[in-house]
């Protein structure tokens, strides 16, 4: 079969033939249809993420139908299918275990014509959704859901800020939110992309490039916001505090922009803020996103598709930044 392999550090995007996987007790193997990126994918690419191996087929993302079923995973032959790829997540929700992982490293990813998982990790396929658009949706849906609704509680009504919005993250983040009735405030570094986010339904835009950023969401939002989400860090994020309502939750994932500086203790002790700090979810999570997704057919926001022959046109963008919502890889 075909794949897309993260083959060695100085050739990391290799697309080849690869041997077929074979799905063993409790296990299906995916005909994937359509896969997607996500930023983690990239940071393997450039040796930025914890425990590469080579070589390992790249890809959380995927949607497709079972074409193989190992024994006590029937039920799911030839159905359609879409694959959380956050997996072992353990006992407890609050937090994952020392198993945890998620597809495409350490073990094989969607990347490729076939994939072998685990038959507890699928999910029918939104009937509503094409493949390309379900196969956008399961890691930086399952992250933004968790962050809003598990971590931070959101409720309609609320005002949400949601700082960098152009990722799959952002744009489901912010899908989410509305869906869910809250006012929801974005930033970005583009134009574009803020004009975008309106269409989605953002109350409004500000760019963070702009040197009084902070000053104008204060003001936009009279009074502070209750639920700010922030997947970059760094030198900024002690800005946030001061735009939260008293008892405001700041939910964060992800370090682009390296760590937090200094924070005002004061602010976060007087105004009883919560930090609260998140990774992917559960299979509750997961299966809660997908109600809501089914509930209000929400169709996710693809940039562009690629084949999977041409993945490596995928990667140059996402390291551009360029994109607005997801980008997806056709596989078959």
């Amino acid at each position: 079969m075909k794949a897309i392999v993260l083959e060695s550090a100085e050739n990391p995007i290799v697309y080849k033939e690869v041997e077929k996987p074979t799905a063993g007790p409790g296990e299906v193997l995916v005909k994937i249809k359509a896969a997607a990126l996500n930023r983690r994918d990239y940071w393997i690419t450039v040796g930025k993420y914890a425990g590469i191996k080579f070589p390992t087929i790249l890809g959380a993302d995927g949607a497709g139908i079972v074409a193989e079923t190992g024994d006590g995973a029937g039920e799911w032959l030839n159905k359609e299918v879409i694959i959380n790829p956050s997996h072992n997540w353990g006992e407890y929700p609050e937090f994952q275990s020392k198993d945890f992982k998620i597809l495409g490293l350490p073990d094989d990813g969607t990347l490729a014509e076939y994939v072998k998982v685990p038959a507890e990790y699928l999910y029918p396929k939104p009937a509503h959704l094409t493949f390309e658009q379900a196969a956008a949706i399961p890691l930086a849906g399952l992250t933004a859901y968790r962050a809003l609704f598990t971590k931070a509680h959101l409720k309609k009504g609320d005002k949400v800020l949601i700082l960098g919005v152009g990722a799959g993250t952002g744009t489901f983040l912010l899908q989410w939110a509305v869906t869910a009735g809250a006012q929801v405030f974005v930033t970005s570094g583009s134009g574009d992309k803020l004009q975008q986010a309106k269409q989605l339904g953002a109350a409004a835009g500000v760019n963070y490039k702009a040197q009084d950023w902070a000053e104008e969401l204060k003001h936009l939002s009279s009074g502070g916001f209750d639920v700010v989400v922030d997947s970059a860090l760094g030198s900024d994020f002690n800005k946030i505090p001061d735009l939260c309502k008293p008892g405001g939750r700041i939910v964060f994932f992800g370090a682009t922009a390296g760590n937090i500086t200094e924070l005002n203790g004061r602010t976060i002790f007087w105004k009883q803020l919560q930090l609260l700090g998140t990774t992917m979810g559960t299979q509750d999570d997961f299966k809660a996103m997908l109600t809501l997704v089914n509930e209000h057919k929400i169709v996710p926001v693809i940039d562009e598709v690629f084949p999977l022959s041409e993945g490596k046109k995928a990667f140059d963008k996402m390291a551009a930044s360029s994109q607005f919502g997801k980008l997806v890889i056709r596989v078959s």
